[in-house]
């Protein structure tokens, strides 16, 4: 994590790298810690339980898609849980008003699902390590965000519409004071609200919402602009096939597919000349394309050149 997102952290989760904490007798609070918060003079305890992850549940601003989730793209935690014997690092969570679950998780999803799968198959005996906060909304949104920054698994997309939902909550749908709150450049956060804003038909013409990355959005902003109308009609169609591999029925349209086709719907449609003997013409803007059949002889195919060269440029 940069020097700059651990500032972000700290201005959250103040003191949160102290020395590991001692067992407490009698059970529940069995792991605490304290820290002298600077501009009150007050102490504030921190306090670590192992809990069943059923007690939990996700925030409703969480910013990972945990639907998202399979064993298959927890593997790696799951593997790496199971060797350890145990979770190390601690989720974050806050103490959920109401019916039902007793905590809502901030941060830890991943480590939310890998538990509980353990649990469900042979391995009961793990539970789930959360450290209690008391959060604000904003804070828990920040918390989260500098949290999975800098991490792979949580995508480009899930990302913006976290900060999209994010500016009108907490910011006023104010851009330049949300972005000196996250402690990033108003550009730096423009092209990710812009991801966000996509036309839906656009997010559904990708094969899955994680393989949608803010340079992709980079790359349609000027078709969109340009020609939005052909751009859309042609990601209608993409989306078709998508959601017909998203049902079973044939393969998906990988991702350079999707751009290459996107691209093309800008372009004016190819014009097809008279063809000039055994050779076919076809032009498309600037480009021009001759055909021939495959089996056709060099000394035809070199006069057909010579008639084309000729007819082209007199």
């Amino acid at each position: 994590m940069s020097k700059r997102h651990n500032a972000i952290f700290d201005d959250v989760l103040r003191d949160m790298d102290e020395p590991a904490p001692v067992a407490e007798k009698g059970g529940a609070r069995f792991l605490k810690r304290s820290n002298a918060l600077a501009e009150s003079g007050t102490r504030e305890e921190k306090v670590l339980r192992w809990v069943d992850p059923a007690t939990c549940v996700m925030w409703e601003r969480h910013n990972r898609a945990y639907d998202l989730l399979t064993e298959a793209n927890c593997r790696d935690l799951i593997d790496s849980l199971r060797a350890q014997g145990q979770q190390e690092f601690p989720a974050i969570v806050r103490r959920r008003q109401g019916e039902g679950a007793e905590y809502e998780v901030i941060c830890g999803a991943r480590r939310h699902f890998a538990i509980s799968w353990l649990r469900a198959n042979n391995y009961p005996q793990f539970r789930y390590l959360v450290e209690v906060r008391d959060l604000t909304d904003e804070e828990a949104f920040r918390l989260a965000d500098i949290e999975n920054r800098d991490r792979a698994d949580l995508s480009d997309y899930e990302r913006a519409r976290d900060y999209a939902k994010a500016l009108e909550l907490y910011y006023g749908g104010k851009q330049k004071a949300m972005a000196a709150r996250l402690e990033v450049s108003e550009a730096w956060l423009s092209r990710y609200l812009y991801l966000a804003r996509l036309p839906e038909v656009v997010v559904r013409a990708w094969p899955q919402i994680t393989d949608l990355k803010e340079l992709h959005a980079r790359i349609l902003r000027p078709l969109l602009t340009d020609s939005g109308d052909k751009v859309l009609a042609e990601a209608e169609a993409i989306a078709a096939e998508q959601d017909s591999a998203r049902a079973g029925q044939g393969p998906f349209v990988p991702v350079p597919r999707v751009l290459a086709r996107l691209k093309s719907a800008t372009l004016p449609p190819a014009k097809q000349t008279a063809p000039s003997g055994k050779l076919r013409i076809r032009e498309r803007g600037r480009e021009v394309t001759l055909q021939f059949d495959r089996d056709l002889d060099e000394p035809t195919l070199r006069a057909e050149l010579d008639r084309f060269l000729a007819e082209r440029f007199g």
